[in-house]
């Protein structure tokens, strides 16, 4: 039970960082730069402490990969800004649908009624998305707004299937060394992408993304270790619920950052859609 609270708090705090840097007027693109400095060290240090084995496919999926990972961690932090803590975080929970999706066009994989159930929520969740930010003052950037919401559950949902393929195809001995290719990749893109646009680094954003990339890699390896716990029948409603709630409240109680009703609305059919996606 304890490894699926800390996943909860490590997930939640990753959004909850992401708003303060948003507050700060912190440069997302130098948050991330420290984010995957400090993923990069850990999944090294943890890939040296196994027996890990290497491959030139595995570099090259993982280099890919972390291209995809810096443009869903961008989207997920313009989202948190532009859209609000808890409607960017509902969507990046809802990115289990994805998975799901490809599963069934790929592996031929039949969908239960109750996961034909979670895609018509997960729907609704999007219509009550749209309605949200048409309230919001400023309207007129609703669709741009919308359009990003949608980009996040895609990327962060594309992001999990391209790790179920990985898993189906390369060994176990393997994928130490594949998360540390992913994490420095991703550092090396947004490094080279600060150059180049000659992005001035400030020394306070950047050390606060530093300290993002613990909870940012903790979460994950937190999740791994509540699964060998517990059935994914229990860990996946429970942790993606967890974090959603705790979010929303945390954004309000720090920020007083508040989600009108159909921000509500959204909210809850978000929740329904991850319980009957995740059984």
């Amino acid at each position: 039970m304890h490894f699926l609270i800390l996943t909860i708090l490590c997930s939640t705090s990753i959004a909850l960082i992401l708003k303060h840097n948003d507050t700060k007027r912190g440069n997302p693109i130098v948050l991330i730069v420290g984010n995957y400095l400090t993923a990069s060290v850990i999944a090294l240090i943890l890939m040296l402490l196994k027996e890990t084995s290497f491959s030139v496919e595995t570099l090259i999926f993982g280099a890919i990969l972390g291209l995809l990972f810096v443009a869903s961690f961008f989207a997920f932090a313009k989202a948190v800004s532009n859209a609000g803590t808890a409607l960017a975080t509902i969507s990046s929970r809802l990115s289990v649908i994805i998975p799901i999706v490809f599963s069934i066009i790929i592996f031929d994989e039949h969908p239960s009624a109750l996961k034909l159930t979670g895609f018509l929520f997960t729907v609704i969740t999007f219509v009550f998305f749209y309605f949200s930010l048409l309230e919001q003052n400023n309207s007129s950037g609703s669709k741009g707004k919308y359009l990003l919401l949608l980009f996040v559950l895609i990327s962060i949902g594309l992001n999990d299937f391209s790790m179920k393929i990985y898993k189906s195809v390369k060994p176990e001995t393997e994928e130490a060394f594949f998360v540390f290719t992913i994490f420095l990749f991703a550092f090396l893109y947004s490094t080279i992408f600060i150059v180049i646009k000659k992005i001035k680094i400030h020394k306070k954003t950047f050390f606060t993304g530093v300290g993002l990339g613990v909870p940012n890699v903790f979460s994950t390896i937190f999740l791994l270790a509540a699964l060998s716990q517990q059935p994914a029948i229990i860990v996946y409603p429970t942790i993606n619920i967890g974090i959603i709630i705790l979010t929303a409240v945390g954004a309000y109680v720090l920020w007083r950052e508040g989600i009108n009703k159909a921000g509500i609305a959204a909210l809850l059919s978000g929740i329904f859609a991850i319980v009957f996606l995740s059984i």
